[in-house]
């Protein structure tokens, strides 16, 4: 199988995953920063890790309102995997709902300081997202 990339993308950074090779687990690799919704300029760091780890298949977090509509965020979103697929990216979009939640939880429980956490949360939220995936495409179940 081969690695996929996880994607947390926000309005001036990307929190960036990558999976193990068997696809199991998620790890946070590295966060994409970028100027205030230039896009264009994040889809260029994406492409550009995408390409260092001969990655071919991206999963994108899509935020949605708790009633399940998608608002503004979410077509940010929808239009950045359409800039993925024209670059030839296999892209699937996951519910990214409460994951950003769920990465500060387990930041605070670990006692990272806020100084930190607000560093790495980017990451954290692309580890849920994916890790959410990949648990979901191997059935729920992780065996060792």
């Amino acid at each position: 199988m081969e690695r996929i990339i996880g994607l947390d993308l926000g309005s001036v950074t990307c929190g960036v995953a990558m999976s193990d090779p068997l696809g199991m687990i998620a790890r946070a690799i590295t966060t994409v920063r970028f100027p205030s919704d230039d896009y264009q300029q994040c889809l260029e760091g994406v492409l550009q890790i995408l390409h260092e780890n001969k990655v071919k298949k991206v999963v994108l977090g899509l935020p949605k309102h708790m009633n399940g509509d998608i608002g503004i965020r979410g077509e940010i979103c929808l239009n950045f995997k359409k800039m993925l697929e024209d670059q030839g990216i296999e892209v699937d979009m996951w519910d990214e709902r409460l994951t950003t939640v769920a990465a500060q939880k387990i930041l605070i429980s670990a006692d990272v300081s806020r100084k930190k956490r607000k560093k790495v949360i980017d990451q954290m939220a692309a580890v849920q997202i994916l890790q959410s995936y990949l648990d979901r495409q191997n059935g729920g179940l992780v065996s060792f």
